[in-house]
């Protein structure tokens, strides 16, 4: 028998209400703390964009931070916001 794969949503659920991670709470946090970056970048007709800070490259994608990743180098970057899927 093989062990059923997990999805993030359960991994997510499990976390809070097992582990007594405070979802919410840190959504709003990184959401506090990206919303200067965001607010620029709006002002420069942003639309798709990184965010990288601390080592880690925010992806938000029409104002939704779709994934965060390892920052990595430019290169890498560049991949993460190409429009033909080719995201990490």
């Amino acid at each position: 028998m093989t062990a059923p794969r997990v999805s993030d949503h359960a991994l997510l659920r499990f976390l809070e209400r097992a582990g007594g991670l405070a979802v919410e709470q840190l959504r709003a946090q990184l959401e506090t703390s990206l919303d200067r970056a965001a607010t620029a970048a709006d002002t420069i007709g942003g639309g798709d964009y990184l965010i990288v800070a601390d080592g880690l490259a925010y992806v938000i994608r029409s104002g939704t931070v779709t994934t965060v990743m390892d920052e990595g180098n430019p290169g890498v970057r560049a991949r993460m916001l190409d429009p033909r899927g080719s995201r990490g």
